[in-house]
């Protein structure tokens, strides 16, 4: 039995999907276990580049077999139109599974989450305007659409109909808009419950199967620590639970399955959308950063706001995660700084110098970082597959970075490729 969590570090971006795909092909199993389409994990294979948004990134692996969990939200659009697009560019992979008890999106949750950011004005949480908050709140108000009921036609336009008799009063009264009918929702949701069907399934029952045969299970969690709606920088975060319990709750596993922890974290900082951010570099460092590293979002094109490297950020998400290993991606972006900084504390309002994560918002807010000045290094290292072949400032980065985090760092990307990776500590 072995049991993987993969988790991002820091807000998302981290490079996840280079590092599931990576671990893809030494799995049996890859299983999404939260949120929805809002993230997008580029994964590069050889000369091809494949931007996957619901998808597990284990599809790309011909021995992998994917798994959507129940703690997903799911805009089946958007997931055959990404099988769709796979095949079209002959890429053979097999269907996912899907959790009977996964949630669907629906056009109703699309408008809803577009019309809200628009009436907050200033107070936006900076959302993709999929329908993935809506679809979770319906969630958790008991009134959402599952998987399982597309098999059945009646209970499906029942609990639309219900649905849309609140929300049509929200749309009308509230945000003087028209009311959505629900005939077309309803048919538009059927026509895909019999290309679905074959794949609906118990995945508690299917992965706990798996685990007991001695399979090895990856469970990839979408967006991040610092996004997670109970332990994020709320309310800039995301409607679910990406953090590592969140792998339980969301696949049907027990804790006591899981055997490893792995924390992805990017070798400095982005963000997507609002919400704090301190380390955040408003300058010619931080368009450096977002030029250098690419750094606009897989699956919206925004650009990502970026800093140095937060080590406050990412202990608090170890912490928290339990990691067992650290993933540490995209340090060949860094290459050609004279000196690097890291963020080793914050200055707060009233005087005092913190070494953890703040208590409050407000002193989130209003954190100032206090970096620590590291050398940095000037030759190319996408050619390195070894730790010893990095040169010597960039092997006193990334140590100073674990002795910050206190978890060890097993892997290190050094470029986008699949093997563009330095494993220092074997992840299976």
């Amino acid at each position: 039995m072995t049991g993987i969590v993969i988790v991002g570090a820091q807000w998302g971006d981290e490079g996840k999907g280079k590092a599931t795909d990576w671990l893809g092909e030494r799995v049996d199993w890859c299983v999404r276990y939260s949120g929805g389409n809002n993230a997008g994990h580029t994964v590069v294979v050889g000369d091809d580049t494949f931007t996957l948004h619901l998808l597990p990134s284990g599809i790309l692996n011909p021995g992998c077999r994917c798994v959507i969990g129940n703690g997903v939200v799911v805009d089946l659009g958007v997931l055959y139109e990404e099988l769709d697009a796979l095949a079209a560019r002959g890429v053979d992979v097999q269907h996912p599974l899907i959790s009977a008890a996964a949630h669907i999106i629906t056009p109703y949750h699309q408008t809803i989450d577009k019309v809200t950011e628009r009436f907050l004005g200033k107070r936006r949480i900076g959302t993709t305007g999929r329908g993935i908050g809506p679809a979770y709140s319906d969630k958790v108000n008991r009134i959402g659409v599952r998987v399982q009921d597309l098999l059945d036609a009646d209970l499906l336009a029942a609990k639309v109909e219900a649905s849309l008799e609140n929300k049509n009063q929200l749309l009308v009264k509230v945000y003087n808009r028209r009311p959505i009918e629900p005939a077309p929702i309803i048919a538009e949701l059927l026509g895909y419950a019999e290309r679905v069907r074959p794949y609906v399934v118990d995945v508690a029952q299917v992965l706990n199967a798996a685990l007991d045969a001695g399979d090895v299970v990856l469970f990839e969690g979408a967006q991040a620590h610092h996004l997670d709606v109970d332990h994020g920088t709320y309310p800039y975060v995301t409607s679910s639970n990406p953090t590592a319990g969140g792998a339980c709750t969301g696949a049907g596993v027990g804790p006591t399955r899981i055997d490893r922890v792995v924390g992805i974290a990017k070798a400095y900082t982005t963000r997507v959308g609002e919400g704090p951010f301190p380390t955040e570099l408003a300058d010619e460092d931080g368009q450096w950063l977002r030029a250098t590293g690419g750094e606009f979002g897989a699956t919206t094109g925004r650009p990502r706001r970026c800093g140095w490297f937060d080590a406050l950020v990412v202990r608090q998400a170890c912490v928290v995660n339990g990691f067992t290993d650290i993933f540490l991606t995209k340090l060949d972006v860094l290459t050609g700084r004279a000196q690097i900084p890291v963020c080793v504390g914050y200055d707060l309002p009233d005087g005092r110098r913190v070494a953890d994560w703040p208590l409050t918002e407000t002193d989130v807010e209003a954190a100032v970082p206090v970096y620590e000045l590291l050398p940095g290094w000037t030759d190319d290292i996408t050619g390195a597959r070894t730790f010893e072949g990095l040169p010597p400032a960039c092997q006193a980065y990334v140590l100073r970075l674990e002795q910050l985090c206190g978890v060890r760092i097993s892997g290190i990307g050094v470029g986008a490729g699949r093997d563009q990776t330095i494993i220092r500590t074997p992840l299976l």
